[in-house]
């Protein structure tokens, strides 16, 4: 049989376990959008260079010529 007591005990040590890292959380998002504008940045560089720029431009042009 299940006891509502045992379960709000259980749930009130869970929440004190993490009760001391409210602080982190503003860290992890800073770090995580600096890792997603570096990623971004790193590609734009990839996507608008020479090569990279020709095969994408060749492959649409190809998909816009298609003959049905």
């Amino acid at each position: 049989m299940f006891r509502w007591g045992s379960f709000r005990r259980w749930w009130a040590e869970l929440r004190a376990l993490g009760a001391g890292d409210r602080g982190m959380t503003t860290a992890e998002y800073a770090v995580g959008t600096l890792a997603a504008c570096a990623l971004a940045a790193v590609l734009y560089k990839v996507v608008t260079s020479g090569p990279v720029k020709a095969l994408l431009q060749s492959v649409l042009e190809r998909a816009i010529n298609v003959q049905f």
